[in-house]
């Protein structure tokens, strides 16, 4: 099991591991600062050892990176690693924007996640919205501005499953249920959300910035998708 250093120092760009697997150009460490890809989120990019990062990925409790070449180290061998944070950055930004439309959406409109993808150029939410209400819709856009314009901290924390899933709001998303853990893993918007998730975020409200809305579609019935991107204020 790769230890997941980057839940441990989201904010860390450089680490160093030992190489447990080497197969042709994907890489296993025993423990990473690479964000895989999976839940929707987009994975971290960045260098092992010189040689690009072009993707994270999971495999069960495993972490793989997938390098542009074959590198020249074996296993046993300490590499070291820099995570792009530009793109890391954005995503976390793009993804605690996400965790907060869905509490607004949530909490005052009954409505749960029916699908998502966090990435760097744009980023999606499908809702089950009754109404197709596009003046709804950007209110509750218009509202995650203002509590981003008046700041929260976010933080990350376990609980245990049973203790957690007393609490309605923990899980947002209409279609799938959290993993099977003894302990889940928390994420807190002071005041305003709770969510079990995996993912990285930022550490205050105000460092997304502004969401900008870019597009909403009807896709039939109750569902309904957004398209958002976040801009530096």
């Amino acid at each position: 099991m790769t230890r997941k250093l980057y839940w441990e120092q989201p904010y860390s760009l450089d680490f160093t591991g030992n190489v447990v697997v080497v197969d042709g150009t994907k890489v296993e460490l025993d423990q990473t600062l690479f964000y895989p890809r999976g839940g929707g989120v987009s994975f971290d990019t960045g260098v092992l050892e010189g040689l690009k990062v072009i993707e994270t990925t999971k495999d069960g409790d495993r972490i793989l990176h997938a390098l542009e070449s074959p590198p020249g180290f074996d296993r046993g061998q300490t590499v070291t690693g820099k995570v792009d944070w530009d793109r890391r950055h954005r995503l976390m930004r793009m993804h605690t924007a996400g965790h907060l439309l869905s509490a607004l959406f949530y909490s005052r409109a009954n409505c749960r996640i029916t699908g998502n993808q966090i990435d760097v150029d744009r980023s999606r939410m499908d809702f089950d919205l009754e109404s197709f209400d596009r003046s709804q819709i950007e209110t509750f856009v218009e509202d995650g501005n203002r509590l981003i314009s008046n700041d929260a901290p976010v933080k990350t924390y376990f609980l245990d499953r049973y203790e957690a899933l007393k609490l309605p709001e923990m899980v947002k998303l209409a279609e799938a249920a959290p993993p099977a853990d003894d302990k889940l893993r928390i994420v807190e918007i002071s005041g305003i959300d709770k969510q079990a998730d995996g993912g990285l975020h930022v550490a205050h409200l105000k460092e997304i910035g502004k969401i900008r809305l870019l597009k909403l579609e009807n896709k039939g019935k109750t569902n309904r998708r957004l398209y958002y991107d976040v801009i530096s204020p």
